[in-house]
């Protein structure tokens, strides 16, 4: 940063000592904006004209823009003029000096003060291609000499040098501040644990260092063939739900494919861009897009989007591929994190289960057989002795409490037995069709209403028919004792990604109260209950079962708004008939 700003202040040196007709402070040299005032205004002066404007050449649009003016109105001051346009645009495009003395005579001129008599238009120039033009104004006709064009001329070449040496220096300075912004970020992402944290985190600061209008992060997914939105900043809704892009197929597929970056001056007239309405809606036009890299790998590619057509500088190109190198580290360290977090968690879970299969042999030998023999002879004694009302309303009580401590038992032992999944060929349809059968008697009984959604083509998969309708039965269960009151039950089927690879999500879903995050986070942990005679043990054997069958169960839930469980079981090919 230091070199940085030594060289800003030699070239602030080496300008004053070129600039004589019209020194600045090196204060002002940190802003060309400020010099280009500067400059028109010392020539406004030198030239006793009355108004003036300078304007450069913008090489994103080719036009050129007044970028300081002095004595004109709003309005002249937005015009924009193309190459060979009015009197500036053919100075522009010619290089010549034009000196008129009555601007009306002149068919070229484009009026932009009804008062401006006469005119004197330099040509601002840098190793022979012209940047700009500088035109003096008169309310005077023939206001300017043959002398005044020589001077001009003179001026608007040490002008010329002084604009060059005012964008090095801002140059400079922004390079310094660039610099400073990525180590920075780079610290603070690295920093962040959380992958959707550094994910978000480098959408936005991305956004601010480019100084883009939308900034987006994709993953690859799917084995590679699809990039997912993972993170954005500065994008709306719309943009947001915009589906997967296959690789193949797309516009920044290529920077994937090549390693390269990639640069669009318009991607709405790109043949290959996707989304082009989409992107008219946003308010999209330049594109720059790089990959995200490790170890010679994609991960994943970094974009951002200007407002206006910009072609992008190679240290443009250069910064965002610095931020997209540390951003490829910081996401690998948050995801290896995350898979350490993950693989503690299924350690810790497989010492619970293990400690479980030992607690379960146990309550198999300490209370199934004296229950057993509770149970049968406490109905010798039923048979054998007359009740009263009294009585009997006991023994009945007596009958259900034995009963349910018999199937908090078969809970226990079902749970800690590991027998592994029998797998054959199963249509889900067929599985969420055949279970719905099974409850609804108890659907009607709580006037809950199931609505189905089912693909119109089989949804294979391999697996264990019994024990996938138990879970599904579990999951329908659960939605129903979260809508006592009655509502609307959900049950769908659909092919979906995850991990990688495509997986039937089965669903089940449920209108009740929802449930908090903390709540969600001990969803699956046996023994952890909330209900009223709940064993803590449906929702455990749920998750054991889509697990043993190489699947992941997902959950969807805001209080007050309902909860879904997806069941992600990985898809199979239609079996074929034998022969």
């Amino acid at each position: 940063m230091a070199f940085a700003r030594a060289a800003e202040l030699a070239l602030c040196c080496r300008f004053n000592a070129m600039a004589a007709p019209f020194p600045v402070p090196p204060s002002a040299l940190l802003r060309p904006q400020e010099l280009l005032q500067r400059i028109l205004k010392q020539a406004v002066k030198l030239s006793g004209a009355t108004s003036g404007s300078l304007c450069l050449l913008n090489p994103n649009t080719g036009s050129l823009d007044i970028e300081a003016s002095v004595g004109l109105g709003a309005r002249a001051r937005r015009t924009k003029l193309r190459m060979n346009e009015g009197i500036t645009g053919y100075v522009a495009s010619s290089g010549q000096v034009l000196r008129l003395g009555d601007v009306a005579a002149d068919r070229r001129y484009v009026p932009l003060d009804s008062r401006v008599r006469s005119e004197l238009a330099v040509p601002l120039a840098l190793r022979g291609q012209v940047i700009g033009v500088l035109n003096l104004d008169s309310t005077r006709p023939e206001a300017f000499s043959r002398r005044d064009e020589l001077a001009m001329v003179r001026f608007a070449a040490s002008a010329s040098q002084s604009i060059r040496l005012a964008w090095e220096i801002d140059r400079l300075r922004v390079r310094s501040e660039q610099l400073e912004s990525l180590v920075d970020m780079g610290q603070a992402i690295i920093s962040q644990d959380q992958l959707d944290s550094v994910l978000q985190r480098i959408a936005r600061e991305s956004c601010r260092l480019m100084n883009a209008k939308l900034c987006s992060l994709m993953l690859l997914e799917a084995g590679g063939r699809e990039l997912a939105l993972r993170a954005w900043y500065g994008a709306s809704r719309a943009y947001i739900k915009k589906p997967n892009l296959p690789v193949e197929e797309s516009l920044v597929g290529v920077v994937v494919n090549r390693l390269k970056p990639l640069t669009v001056l318009n991607v709405l007239g790109h043949q290959r861009y996707q989304h082009t309405e989409l992107a008219r809606r946003e308010g999209l036009v330049s594109l720059l897009s790089v990959p995200l890299v490790l170890d010679n790998r994609a991960l994943g590619v970094l974009s951002v989007y200007t407002r206006e057509a910009h072609r992008f500088s190679n240290e443009e190109i250069r910064l965002l591929t610095a931020m997209a190198g540390l951003s490829a580290v910081a996401i690998a360290k948050a995801s290896l994190l995350e898979r350490v977090v993950r693989m503690e968690d299924e350690l810790r879970a497989s010492e619970r289960l293990s400690a479980l299969g030992w607690l379960a042999a146990e309550i198999a030998h300490e209370i199934r057989n004296p229950l057993t023999v509770v149970q049968m002879v406490f109905h010798s004694l039923m048979q054998e002795v007359a009740l009263g009302e009294t009585g009997r309303r006991d023994a009945a009580l007596i009958e259900t409490k034995m009963k349910q401590m018999n199937r908090i038992l078969d809970q226990v032992l079902t749970f800690a037995r590991s027998s592994e999944p029998d797998l054959e060929p199963l249509d889900a349809r067929n599985l969420v069709q055949d279970v719905l059968l099974l409850t609804r008697h108890k659907l009607n009984e709580q006037q809950i209403e199931p609505r189905i959604d089912l693909p119109g083509e089989p949804a294979w998969l391999r697996g264990d028919r019994a024990q996938l309708e138990q879970a599904l039965l579990n999951l329908i269960l659960n939605a129903c004792q979260a809508m006592v009151q009655g509502g609307t039950l959900g049950l769908s089927v659909h092919s979906r990604t995850h991990a990688g690879r495509r997986h039937i999500a089965i669903g089940v879903k449920d209108n009740g109260a929802g449930m908090s995050r903390e709540r969600q986070e001990e969803l699956f942990q046996p023994f952890l209950s909330h209900k009223k005679g709940g064993t803590g043990l449906g929702l455990a054997l749920v998750h054991k079962t889509v697990e043993s069958h190489g699947g992941a169960i997902q959950v969807k839930s805001r209080k007050g708004s309902g909860t879904l469980f997806l069941m992600l079981i990985p898809a199979a090919a239609e079996p074929q008939p034998e022969s």
